[in-house]
């Protein structure tokens, strides 16, 4: 009987730390700063495409998908959105935004650099692609 308890404050223990270590910044995530910035590229390519348009409901799956993973590996919802409310990590996703675009021809106000790159983004299937639709 000793025994049991010995093991079962030894889990609570190592529970109890494995839940207290301080988690990186959610925004440094790989993956969701991968699937922040492919949102980001086709909202701007949308947003200046009068040919293309978001598929909603895959973005909101995607978003739904996204915030599961994250719960999953130890974030709370209250960190999440303080991460999707964070002028700082919105103005670095903007500024990953934009390199992406240029790095890929996209030309501020020229129309169809967007329309380029949003045509090409469908074509390959990225994830950027599959969030947006051909019109």
């Amino acid at each position: 009987m000793k025994a049991i308890m010995l093991l079962t404050v030894a889990v609570f223990v190592a529970t109890a730390a494995t839940s207290l270590r301080a988690l990186p910044p959610l925004e440094d995530n790989a993956r969701v700063k991968s699937e922040f910035l492919a949102a980001a590229v086709g909202d701007e390519i949308r947003k200046n495409c009068p040919t293309i348009s978001a598929r909603f409901i895959r973005v909101l799956r995607k978003a739904n998908e996204l915030e599961d993973y994250a719960v999953r590996i130890g974030y709370t919802k209250s960190q999440i959105n303080e991460m999707r409310e964070n002028p700082d990590a919105k103005a670095k996703l903007k500024g990953m935004r934009d390199i992406y675009l240029a790095e890929n021809g996209v030309t501020k106000g020229d129309v169809e650099s967007y329309c380029r790159l949003g045509h090409e983004e469908i074509e390959k299937n990225s994830l950027t692609g599959w969030l947006l639709r051909a019109n």
